[in-house]
């Protein structure tokens, strides 16, 4: 199993504090937030890669981060060589840039660099083997921030049936994380979606279209979860992780 990192974006919205860095390395409770996610990845005996793609402009950050960084897993950067918000690929075209420069066929595991979450990564790996195509689903509590996110419905087998990016009129307050296990075998479907001209940035959208072609099931977590999308998140995310020490 192999596991990938989203970390091309250009982070416009937390300038100043993204001009010169990575979201993904900016520091919550002393700590970047990449290391987090790293951190729950290593349980994951299965995972023997950790891939992290970023973009020309970040690449050396995040090679000078990894001289500092000790783990067991192998951890390999790949630069997506796109140099702005404007040339980008979107978090669905890094997917597939990656899969395809390192011809990945393994089961592979997919999340956000700027999210942070609690939740049990072998559980949900677990959760993958005894079903299929997964995803992380949160109750957010509001159904006007699912109008932000997205909503999920699922059915008493956790299949989901219904995923509507952006919903203008949510009927619940489940929403999917961008945390994702994607069986090697589908893996082509990444390719399929973004050759049939669909949204290649947002990878809400890919989940929306994958759930119509295969069966997607959704695994519910309670712990806590930050989306660093903004300034104002990410200073209640670094607030809260110091308050409550979440250093592990």
């Amino acid at each position: 199993m192999k596991a990938l990192i989203l970390c091309a974006g250009y982070a416009t919205r937390m300038y100043p504090l993204t001009e010169d860095r990575p979201k993904s390395l900016l520091h919550v409770a002393n700590k970047p937030v990449i290391e987090y996610i790293i951190k729950g990845l290593e349980k994951v005996p299965e995972v023997d890669k950790i891939y992290i793609v970023t973009n020309a402009k970040f690449f050396n950050n995040f090679e000078n981060w990894k001289k500092t960084y000790f783990t067991e897993k192998e951890i390999c950067i790949i630069s997506d060589c796109t140099t702005s918000d404007e040339n980008k690929f979107g978090a669905i075209g890094d997917m597939r840039f990656v899969i395809e420069t390192t011809n990945i066929d393994d089961d592979l595991i997919v999340t956000a660099g700027d999210n942070l979450y609690k939740l049990n990564m072998n559980d949900f790996v677990r959760f993958f083997r005894k079903n299929s195509t997964s995803i992380a689903v949160h109750d957010v509590k509001s159904k006007e921030l699912v109008k932000k996110y997205n909503e999920v419905r699922l059915d008493d087998k956790r299949r989901v049936i219904s995923f509507i990016e952006k919903p203008s009129d949510p009927k619940t307050s489940l929403a999917a994380i961008c945390l994702y296990i994607f069986p090697g075998k589908q893996l082509g479907l990444i390719n399929k979606y973004i050759e049939e001209g669909n949204n290649p940035d947002q990878p809400g959208y890919y989940i929306q279209w994958l759930s119509r072609r295969v069966d997607v099931f959704g695994y519910i977590f309670t712990e806590r979860w930050y989306d660093i999308g903004d300034l104002n998140q990410y200073e209640k995310a670094n607030s809260e992780y110091t308050k409550r020490r979440y250093g592990d």
